[in-house]
């Protein structure tokens, strides 16, 4: 017992200078928050190559921009349903539900892409109808696994807003993305890019261990509820917010009613869509450079290194202090830091062309937002409402994000004509060129966003009073 207390009390001063200081209990309960970020973070992160891999081996790769914007009509039922859970069913029985349907349709994945998925050779061979089968199959999987990533990872952070106060959470929230950036470095290696080095023809193996990982979520939740002090689940309640009996029923509306009523939220919103535009056109092309080098599980294990990769850097970025940025300079500096540093990424963008400059350029892009930018971002949902921190924040990270990665998809889509038009080098140099022109605007307009979202943001809680 005591040598796990000094265990323990070692790991308090070293997250100390870089998150700050913790009381005992809390230090505790970030950690055990964090576990769980690390399970649902290495799940996705492992999914999300296999998603792209096994897309364009069944489908093809510059389907990928539809199957971006096919995703957002077909997440608009599932949400629905979701919103609709959250009115009946409580935060806890949410975290059963969900992981009990995606760990079991993971498993189902696993056995059907033992069947279906094949060689390069084998998928040319097929019948028409086959072939119509395949391509089904592979934007199904693609549509199942954006969904996971907005429903169950949107539902993590309401959870964890929802249970924290503002002060705790500039420190523990740092920690427990740095935590889950352990899931986001060991899983996609290890389990992503496993077939690869077995010699295995599909990814089946890393699915079905994936449906494991997902399901042992629900353990980890209760685990976290019983063994957290109660003091130390309290949610942000502003002196001006409605009390339980004084609230009423409201539809799956009214995630979207409390969004489009808010400037806040919309702000939220639109900085979630800008940083999703561009990046969703850098990862195109990033996409379509690997894969003409890459095929099959050998495509799987080369994205599976780029998702490790990704969370190596945004977890160095945090042991090196940039939570520091929001801890000491506050939510609103670091909200304003990023649409400047995806400029920069722009220039390169736009000025070099290789895969391995596209690779570290979406490394950087997503690690700094993971590191930077989505703390900051989930901070915005303390001095909300319930209603908010679970409906309102699932409409803007599920539509939110899908509708941008939408619009950057139908931008995307423009290549492909641009280059039968003009030829493969002049219709990449004009896409290129209308690229700058959208995404430097869009840039500046998020800059402006970011700094009126951190103002509203200390006003709120130094005034105790909840936004929306």
């Amino acid at each position: 017992m005591g040598n796990k207390r000094g265990i323990l009390s070692f790991f308090q001063w070293v997250c100390r200078f870089n998150f700050g200081t913790f009381e005992r209990e809390e230090f505790k309960k970030f950690l055990r928050m964090g576990l769980i970020f690390a399970l649902i973070i290495g799940t996705y992160w492992t999914l999300r190559p296999l998603k792209d891999a096994i897309f364009i081996q069944l489908v093809g790769k510059y389907q990928l921009p539809m199957a971006k914007t096919i995703s957002v009509i077909a997440l608009f039922p599932l949400v629905m349903f979701y919103t609709r859970l959250l009115e009946k069913t409580s935060r806890e029985r949410m975290f059963i539900i969900l992981p009990t349907f995606y760990g079991l349709t993971i498993f189902c994945f696993s056995l059907i892409m033992l069947l279906m998925q094949g060689s390069v050779e084998q998928l040319a061979a097929q019948s028409f109808s086959m072939s119509l089968v395949t391509k089904g199959l592979g934007y199904f999987w693609y549509l199942f696994i954006e969904s996971f990533g907005s429903l169950v990872v949107a539902l993590f952070w309401a959870f964890a807003a929802d249970t924290t106060e503002p002060t705790p959470a500039k420190r523990g929230f740092p920690l427990v993305v740095a935590i889950g950036q352990l899931g986001g470095i060991i899983f996609p290696y290890t389990i992503g890019g496993l077939p690869h080095r077995l010699g295995l023809s599909t990814d089946s193996l890393s699915i079905m261990c994936l449906g494991i990982s997902t399901l042992l979520i629900i353990p980890l939740i209760r685990y976290f509820l019983t063994a957290t002090p109660k003091d130390l689940l309290k949610a942000f309640h502003g002196k001006n917010e409605k009390s339980e009996e004084s609230k009423q029923e409201t539809g799956f509306l009214e995630g979207l009613r409390l969004l489009l009523k808010n400037r806040y939220l919309l702000g939220i919103f639109a900085a979630n869509f800008i940083y999703e535009v561009v990046v969703t056109i850098f990862d195109f092309n990033f996409k379509l450079s690997a894969s003409t080098e890459y095929t099959g599980v050998a495509l799987s294990n080369y994205l599976s290194l780029y998702g490790s990769i990704v969370n190596v850097v945004s977890l160095s970025c945090l042991l090196l202090g940039i939570s520091n940025i929001t801890r000491f300079l506050g939510v609103g500096v670091a909200l304003a830091l990023m649409p400047i540093i995806v400029g920069g990424a722009l220039v390169g963008f736009l000025s070099l062309d290789s895969l391995t400059f596209l690779f570290a350029l979406m490394v950087g892009s997503k690690a700094i937002n993971y590191a930077l930018n989505g703390p900051a971002l989930k901070q915005l949902y303390i001095p909300t409402t319930p209603d908010v921190k679970f409906k309102a924040q699932a409409w803007i990270e599920t539509f939110g994000s899908r509708s941008s990665k939408q619009a950057g998809s139908i931008f995307n889509m423009s290549l492909a004509p641009l280059q039968k038009s003009l030829g493969q080098m002049a219709g990449k140099s004009q896409y290129l060129m209308l690229s700058g022109f959208i995404c430097f605007p869009l840039l500046a307009l998020w800059l402006f966003v970011a700094i009126f979202l951190g103002r509203s943001f200390r006003r709120a809680v130094h005034e105790n009073k909840t936004i929306c």
